[in-house]
Order: C-alpha cells, then structure tokens, then sequence
C-alpha cells in the first residue's frame, strides 16, 4: 500500500510543472509583442525646413525700397507744411478782411447818395464828401496791400467764379450773358474768393456773348 501512495506523490509532482512553463511563456509572450509593437512605431515626421534666409542682394533691395519710401514720407511732409506756411501768411487776414467788407459797402452807399448839388453845394458838404472818398480810398489801398481787389463786373460775361447771379435783367443795352447791374461788389484775396459780386445778367441783348472760356476753379475757403 505505501508503495501506491508514492506514486501517486510522484505522479502529483510533476503536474505543477507544466503551470509553471505556461506563466513563463505568457511572460516571454508579452515581452516578444512589447519589442514587436516598438520596432513598429514610425518616427515621426521631421519639421519643415524653414524658408531659406534671403540673399544679402534681397536684403540691400528691399532696405533701399524701405528707405526710398521714408524720404518719400518726409519730402511729401516737408511739402504739406511749406504750403501750410505759405497759406497761413497769404491768408492770416482773410477773417479781418471780410468783417471789414461791410465797411467799405458803407462807405459806398455813403457815396452814392452825394449828388452833383451837394458836390456843388457849400464848403462843408464839399469837405464832408471828400473825406468819405479819402477813406474809401484808403481802405481799398489798404486791400490792395493784403492782396485784396475788388470785384466791380459791369459789362463784364457773367462768371460763377466771380459772380452770384441774382436775376435776369431783359431789354438791357448789354448784350446777353453779361453783367447788366452789380448790387453788391465782390472781393478776391489773392486767389481765394472772399465774397462773390452780386449781380444782375443780361437776358435778351443786342448780341449773343459768348460764354467765357474755362478758367481753373477759384478758392473760396478763405
């Protein structure tokens, strides 16, 4: 009987073995598709070469170019500010000049109501009128100074540059299109128009006039 039970306790003992070999295969098994699974991976792809450094040829054109269009910048500035300068001292009187336009219709009016009586008359009136004309005069002068003409179109072709038509006047001696009646005189500063004369056109007259040839565009910002 004891001899069975040896058997069967050799026969028991080599039945673990083969557990044993199974765990290390699982192992080795594992490992065999860790090392597959890395000889896999692929190497990820290198980074774009960055775009090729430009020629010192490139570089000296386009530091020309930039330094081209700086003196550009600066000759166009130096431009805008001399003829800001010029504009300044050409019309720093243009405000003045304009309050004093009602001035001088004043003194117009002032002198269109002397008669050929009162010129006449006695030594008063004669000096009274002579100095109204003296102030005029001096105060036209003083325009004349500051680059300021009066407008004065009688007779002259109507231009809108110059002139505010107020209404036609018919049946005139003037031939038509012109200047028949100024209400108002106009005045020009230098080449800006201060106000523009008011007046009555011609319509219907002796003659067709011809309309005045193209003139450049006056300045009324002054």
């Amino acid at each position: 009987m004891m001899d069975n039970n040896e058997d069967r306790t050799e026969e028991t003992t080599p039945m673990e073995e083969p557990v044993e070999e199974v765990q290390i295969s699982d192992e080795a098994q594992q490992i065999v598709e860790e090392t597959a699974a890395d000889s896999e991976e692929v190497d990820a792809p290198d980074e774009p070469d960055s775009a090729p450094e430009p020629s010192p040829e490139q570089e000296a054109a386009e530091m020309k170019d930039r330094l081209l269009r700086a003196l550009a910048d600066v000759e166009n500035t130096r431009r805008r500010a001399t003829r800001d300068v010029e504009d300044a001292r050409k019309y720093a009187a243009s405000n003045f000049a304009k309050d004093l336009l009602n001035v001088s219709d004043n003194l117009r009016r002032a002198l269109d109501t002397v008669s050929e009586e009162m010129r006449n008359g006695d030594d008063n009136m004669k000096n009274l009128v002579l100095g109204i004309e003296m102030v005029e005069k001096e105060l036209l002068t003083a325009f004349e100074r500051q680059g300021i003409s009066k407008v004065d179109p009688l007779g002259e072709p109507f231009d809108h540059n110059f002139h505010q038509a107020m209404y036609e006047k018919p049946d005139t001696e003037y031939p038509n299109g012109t200047v028949a009646e100024v209400m108002q005189a106009g005045f020009v500063m230098h080449d800006r128009l201060l106000r523009p004369a008011m007046v009555a056109v011609a319509k219907g007259g002796s003659e067709e006039q011809d309309p005045p040839s193209e003139v450049d565009p006056v300045d009324t910002t002054a």
